[in-house]
Parts: C-alpha cells; sequence; structure tokens
C-alpha cells in the first residue's frame, strides 16, 4: 500500500494537490473575508445577517445544481488537465472583480440596491452586489472544477492509492479552509483583497503542471439542455446502489454543513458575543476537524473503499451538535455584555467545551464523508467518474440550497439562531439511516462478486 507521502513526491499527483489548495484557500479567503465584513461592519441586526450569510451560501451552491451537469460532461469529453487551466484562467478575472467589491466596501462607498426575494427583502449596497456577484461566479468555478478534482484520480493514482489520494485531496481542501479563514479572520479586508488576486494567478500558474488527463471513453456529443442533462445524468447512477446511497449520504452530510456554516458568524456575534477573530477560530476549528476525520478513517480502513464506520460517524456527530447547542443555551444565560477578543473568548467559562464540541462535530463528518467520496469513484467506469461527481454535485446542491432556504426562512421569521441549530442534528438520523443502507448495499455487491 502507497503512503501519502509517496504521492505527494509525484508529479502525477502533486501538481493537482497543490493546485486543489490554492483553490479552496482562495474561495475561502474571499468569502470569509467577506461575510465577516458585512456581519461585523455593515450589518445590526441578527436577522439581516443571518440572511445575508444564507443568501451568500446559496448564490454560492446555486451553480453546482444548475451546471453540474453540463460541466460533468466536458470533464468526460475533454482533457481533464486542460479544463483545470481554463477554469484557473477565470479564476483570476472574478478575483478581480471580488476585489473592486470588498474594496470599494473598505472605502465606504455606498449606493443603496433593495433586492426582492420570495419572502422579504434584502436591503444592501453596490459594492455588497459586486461581492455576491464575485461569490457567484466563484461558484460556478468550483461546479466545473468540482468532477475534475476527484474522477482524475484514477487516471494517475493505482488502484490501492485512490483511498489515499482521495483521503489526501480531502484533508488537504481542509487545511486549505483552514489557513484562509484564519487569514479571512486577522488581516484587513484591503490586504484580503489584494491576497485573493495573487493566490489565483499563483494557482493558475501551478495548474500548468498537472499532467494531461485525457477523455477515457467515446467522444460523445454534449447536451445543451441542462435540465434534460440534469435529470438523465442522476437517474443514471440510480442503478448502482452502492453509488446512488452514497451520493443520498453526501447530500445530507453538506446539508447538515452549509446550515452550520450560515449560522456560524451570526451566532459568534449575537449569542457567543465574540469578535469576528473569534468567529474565524470557529471554522478553523472545524476545518481541522474534517482534516482530522479525513486521514484517521483512511488509516482506519487501511486503504479499502468501504462505509463501515459511516452510521456510527453521523450519530456521533449528530450528538456532538446536541452537545453544542446546550452549550450555547447555557452560554447565552449568562453572555458577555460586549463583544470578547480571542483572549476574552478563552477566558470565558465553557468557551474550551464549544469548541470540542465544533470539533467533535467536524472529525466525526469528516469520517463520514471521505470514503463516500471514494465510492463514487471506485465503483463506476473509469470513463463515467466525472459524470459520477457531477451527478453527485447535482444532488448536494439541491440539499444544500433547500438547507440555505430553510435557513433563509427560519431567520427572516424571527426563529432565533441558536434553535436552528437543532435542525441539523434531526438530519444526522437521517444521514445515519442512508449509510447504513449504503453499508449492506456495499456488503450485497461483495456477496454477488463472491458468487
Amino acid at each position: 500500500m502507497f503512503t501519502s507521502p509517496h504521492l505527494l513526491r509525484t508529479r502525477r499527483f502533486l501538481p493537482l494537490f497543490v493546485t486543489q489548495l490554492f483553490n479552496a484557500f482562495n474561495d475561502n479567503l474571499y468569502k470569509t473575508a467577506m461575510v465577516l465584513f458585512v456581519v461585523y461592519q455593515i450589518y445590526e441586526s441578527e436577522e439581516a445577517e443571518g440572511m445575508f450569510s444564507a443568501v451568500a451560501s446559496g448564490l454560492f451552491i446555486l451553480p453546482f445544481f444548475v451546471l453540474s451537469a453540463l460541466a460533468g460532461q466536458l470533464a468526460d469529453m475533454r482533457d481533464k488537465a486542460a479544463i483545470i487551466r481554463k477554469v484557473k484562467a477565470f479564476e483570476i478575472v472574478l478575483m478581480l472583480i471580488g476585489a473592486g467589491g470588498l474594496y470599494l466596501a473598505w472605502r465606504g462607498y455606498e449606493m443603496p440596491v433593495s433586492i426582492p426575494l420570495y419572502f422579504t427583502t434584502l436591503e444592501t449596497t453596490f459594492p455588497i452586489i459586486l461581492m455576491l456577484l464575485a461569490l457567484f461566479m466563484t461558484g460556478i468555478q468550483s461546479t466545473f472544477l468540482g468532477p475534475i478534482k476527484y474522477a482524475i484520480l484514477p487516471q494517475h493514482l493505482r488502484k490501492e492509492e485512490i483511498l489515499a489520494g482521495t483521503g489526501l485531496v480531502e484533508a488537504g481542501t481542509y487545511l486549505a479552509i483552514l489557513a484562509g479563514t484564519i487569514l479571512a479572520g486577522w488581516i484587513p479586508v484591503e490586504v484580503a483583497a489584494i491576497g485573493i488576486i495573487v493566490t489565483s494567478v499563483a494557482g493558475y500558474l501551478v495548474s500548468r503542471q498537472v499532467p494531461p488527463a485525457p477523455p477515457q471513453g467515446v467522444i460523445e456529443k454534449l447536451d445543451w439542455h441542462i435540465i434534460r442533462a440534469s435529470i438523465r445524468l442522476v437517474r443514471d447512477t440510480m442503478h448502482n446502489r452502492e453509488v446512488f446511497y452514497a451520493i443520498l449520504a453526501i447530500s445530507f452530510f453538506w446539508t447538515i454543513g452549509a446550515v452550520l456554516f450560515i449560522q456560524f458568524p451570526p451566532l459568534a456575534k449575537n449569542v457567543i458575543m465574540a469578535s469576528k477573530e473569534v468567529a474565524s477560530i470557529f471554522l478553523v476549528i472545524f476545518s481541522i476537524g474534517v482534516a482530522i476525520g479525513s486521514v484517521a478513517v483512511g488509516a482506519l480502513l487501511k486503504g479499502k473503499v468501504s462505509a463501515r464506520y459511516a452510521p456510527q460517524s453521523v450519530i456521533a456527530m449528530g450528538m456532538f451538535v446536541v452537545a453544542f447547542y446546550v452549550v450555547c443555551k447555557i452560554w447565552e444565560a449568562d453572555k458577555p455584555s460586549q463583544l470578547l477578543n480571542v483572549a476574552g473568548f478563552l477566558g470565558w467559562p465553557m468557551a474550551s467545551i464549544i469548541l470540542f464540541c465544533l470539533l467533535g462535530i467536524a472529525i466525526a463528518g469528516g469520517m463520514f464523508v471521505v470514503p463516500l467520496y471514494a465510492f463514487l469513484t471506485t465503483r463506476v467506469a473509469p470513463d463515467k467518474a466525472s459524470r459520477t461527481i457531477a451527478a453527485n454535485n447535482i444532488v448536494n446542491s439541491g440539499a444544500m440550497v433547500g438547507g440555505s432556504l430553510l435557513a433563509m426562512g427560519m431567520s427572516a421569521a424571527g426563529v432565533p439562531i441558536v434553535e436552528q441549530i437543532l435542525i441539523s442534528a434531526g438530519m444526522c438520523l437521517i444521514s445515519a439511516w442512508l449509510g447504513r443502507r449504503l453499508l449492506e448495499a456495499e456488503r450485497a455487491a461483495a456477496t454477488a462478486e463472491q458468487i
């Protein structure tokens, strides 16, 4: 069995790994800098802050739902490395737009804009519109990169290396999220505007070193009818029970993650009474935990792609979510009268318990989701791997958009942020049931192969 350090010394893996690191780092440097600046410097009500956070999350996720079918087809019909280079070039343009929005907001430029939503109206300004546009374009970029970062692995790695490679990509992604989130919480917004441009250029240069990954099947005609292609793409995964249940389980996991991430900044400000630096620490702890869980489950499974630990992992995640809710309620009953800095937060009673709960949520989540991604690339023919990942992205993003709409609706209805956390705990029960069904499908498939 090949180890992760071995993969990091090979050109068939390292450039892709580093490109993904830059991509995840830049996405989260931009997204976190934008959300924290708006929540802490512009809006002054929990409802408006929760609404903005949900709108931002929804805009980022929407392209996955709409364009994943097209992205999956292109990834299986064209050289994956060439697509990566084009996507990274596009990132430079969108980061220029996002940096412009951050700079104008920092300079205090205002031009009021009202955005009508189905059940309310979001009052905002032109710089925020620019930032949201760039965020939406970031979602488009990630939509076209998403099917490739996992589907390219079977082309460049040997079979016994795929789980280690998947775990490395997942762990690296969350460590990059960690770095971007830390910086966004600590550096001035004008520095973040420069940083996202520099990082996008660096990411493009590294992407040029990714080895070719030509299509492996018969070149077919591209279906530009997005709705029809999306339905067909998802339907084609249903005949494989392992892939089907893996997609559903991943979808509910990311719905849970979406709801939690939407609530973190406003919860930190209005419930914990913490500064934006502490809010970034919350996101950092979550990212560290997922990275730990990603590596840990690979070690436990010893390179075998299996859902053996999926049900237990997500049940543990749900228990930590409930514990986090309880601690937040206790904290809320005797919260500080003004925003705490990092030292003040760490010195407050039960701060360590809050961080421990977040870490537990994330470790359990990482252990749950990483083997499921490996199912998507090892249980289908190589020439269909990208489309399988794209089908997964369609279902995932639909579930996450639903989670964002639910969070928006609850915020508009005045449901307190801390109460919304319990929704995530309930979703963990559904994910555990799906993980159990996947394990049953895995065992049934193994039995059938032995007959």
